[in-house]
């Protein structure tokens, strides 16, 4: 095999991967991104070199991550499209501000921005009141990672009262983003070293009546109860933009309803 049909052939694999991961036939995708399903299969199996824009255009149907389409088009053997900005680059400013916005928009209850390692890129008052509040001061010491806040003995792990299932939700997440990075392994094995006295269930099946699972937390003499939202940024084209989260915290129940509204 020559490395030219070597590299045709890594591209398909990685091609055939996501189509998979997807849920979507070939023909599927053929007809999603105009051309033919016999093309579709020759790109998958390495027998056709697509150009860049197919591969963007394929990418861009099977909603393959800005960071994961870098790596479809290295191995194609074309440079990257989507770069990564800083936070403090002007060119930043403007989803910065529109962060804030929403972080000071969801007073009285809980949000937060996390980057795609999932470090707190900044949160409203009420998340650093309730949940950030009483931790130890080493876990907050920049760059703060939202997994390690969670999970950590020295966090917020002794106050959850449903520990033992959002651990086991946290940590399938995080073992399913370190496939594809591998950044991201050290932390997960760091945070599945850690201790935890709650059975964490191998599969996490829900009650007849469970429509969520709520994060329940000791605060304050009581017990508050969360679903959480995520929110991200659709149309981005910068790598850190793409990768921004904001996780809002709505209250579950009425009594937490009241607690944070004060009524």
């Amino acid at each position: 095999m020559t490395a030219e049909t070597a590299e045709r052939a890594r591209v398909g694999r990685l091609l055939a991967q996501w189509r998979r991961r997807r849920g979507i036939s070939q023909l599927e995708l053929s007809n999603l991104a105009g051309v033919s399903a016999r093309h579709v299969g020759f790109l998958e199996t390495g027998r056709s070199q697509p150009s860049r824009e197919m591969l963007l255009r394929l990418a861009e149907h099977l909603d393959v991550p800005l960071r994961e389409r870098n790596s479809l088009l290295l191995a194609a053997g074309y440079a990257p499209v989507f770069h990564e900005k800083p936070l403090d680059d002007p060119a930043m400013r403007p989803v910065l501000a529109a962060v804030r916005r929403v972080l000071r928009g969801h007073h009285p209850y809980l949000a937060l921005v996390l980057d795609g390692r999932r470090t707190i890129v900044a949160s409203n008052e009420p998340f650093d009141r309730l949940f950030a509040g009483g931790v130890a001061a080493h876990l907050l010491q920049p760059p703060v990672n939202a997994l390690r806040l969670v999970l950590h003995p020295d966090g917020m792990a002794p106050r959850i009262a449903n520990l033992g299932r959002w651990r086991g939700k946290l940590l399938t997440g995080l073992a399913r983003r370190a496939t594809l990075d591998a950044n991201l392994r050290p932390l997960y094995e760091e945070l599945l070293g850690y201790p935890c006295a709650q059975p964490v269930p191998e599969v996490d099946i829900p009650g007849p009546d469970e429509i969520m699972m709520p994060l329940e937390l000791r605060f304050d003499g009581r017990v508050l109860s969360f679903i959480a939202t995520f929110a991200t940024f659709g149309t981005a084209r910068d790598l850190t933009s793409a990768e921004l989260i904001i996780e809002s915290f709505f209250p579950a129940d009425d009594d937490t309803a009241a607690y944070l509204t004060g009524s």
